[in-house]
């Protein structure tokens, strides 16, 4: 058994990480607030979007968009596909990171030609060591989600769409459906889907555009990316912030129950000291009477 003073070092060292990681709970709880106010600040704007795109689909239903190309024609082994992975800058977040990079792999290894887009530390530097060089790389954006970033990446994804380096596009991230529960989810950016906008509603009775539905179309989609972006960016970011309070919820508790066994263990190891040295005590009286 160690003895009373290595009991008492195990106890300090347990107590400054408890401290610490209720700490990063309460960061990550602070973090995910604010995430979530900034997302149902936007949600009215983007949702009017969704809305104006229905009504030009159905006023003017042979309106002709790239963002719509589907080139059906082109085999999956032929297609050029590029997945945007969006993982954590950095760890402590219990299986967050690992479930996206799985999915991942598993959507790549279908066939196609292949392209990787990442946003976050974890993801690059897993495929580094994987050999798999990405094809783009944002930095800086997993831990500070902005319609300035998430419009960054859009311009940088349909650049490559309208210039046909790209066939399809996903994006690969995790949506925090309540707080007990987080999903790995994959959408389709590129192309465009109308059947994506049919459960819409009309945004107005009567409406004419100008000078074209093609021109405003063709100025709206890529609003409509970079808020469908956003909000994935916030998503990923809210589960991130989630499953880090879950873990460091997890590791507070789990040193509570290992101090309250190392004080066990303490007030043992100081009993059975101080009975030695009572025990020391009588031999040695005995031993001056004898």
């Amino acid at each position: 058994m160690a003895n009373a003073r290595e009991i008492r070092s195990r106890i300090k060292s347990i107590q400054d990480i408890m401290k610490i990681t209720n700490a990063m709970y309460l960061i990550s709880s602070s973090k995910l607030k604010k995430a979530r106010k900034s997302l149902q600040a936007t949600h009215p704007y983007f949702e009017a979007l969704q809305d104006t795109i229905y009504d030009i689909l159905v006023r003017a239903p042979h309106v002709n968009s790239v963002y719509f190309r589907r080139n059906d024609h082109i085999p999956l082994e032929e297609r050029n596909i590029g997945y945007l992975v969006v993982t954590a800058d950095k760890g402590l977040a219990g299986a967050y990171n690992h479930n996206v990079i799985k999915k991942a792999e598993e959507e790549m290894s279908k066939g196609g030609k292949n392209s990787l887009f990442l946003i976050g530390q974890v993801g690059r530097q897993y495929f580094m060591r994987k050999g798999k060089a990405a094809d783009c790389e944002f930095l800086y954006i997993a831990q500070e989600p902005t319609l300035y970033r998430a419009q960054m990446i859009s311009e940088t994804i349909m650049e490559l769409f309208e210039n046909g380096h790209l066939d399809d596009v996903y994006v690969i991230y995790t949506e925090m459906i309540t707080p007990m529960k987080s999903e790995v989810k994959m959408i389709k950016l590129l192309p465009l889907e109308r059947k994506k906008f049919e459960q819409r509603k009309l945004g107005y009775p009567h409406a004419l555009f100008d000078p074209s539905p093609e021109i405003v179309m063709q100025k709206l989609v890529p609003n409509y990316l970079k808020g469908l972006l956003f909000g994935v960016l916030v998503e990923s970011f809210s589960s991130e912030q989630n499953a880090r309070m879950t873990a460091m919820e997890a590791a507070t508790k789990s040193a509570k129950d290992m101090l309250r066994n190392l004080e066990l263990q303490y007030n043992r190891a100081r009993q059975a000291a101080i009975t030695q040295e009572i025990t020391e005590i009588v031999g040695g009286a005995k031993s001056l009477k004898k």
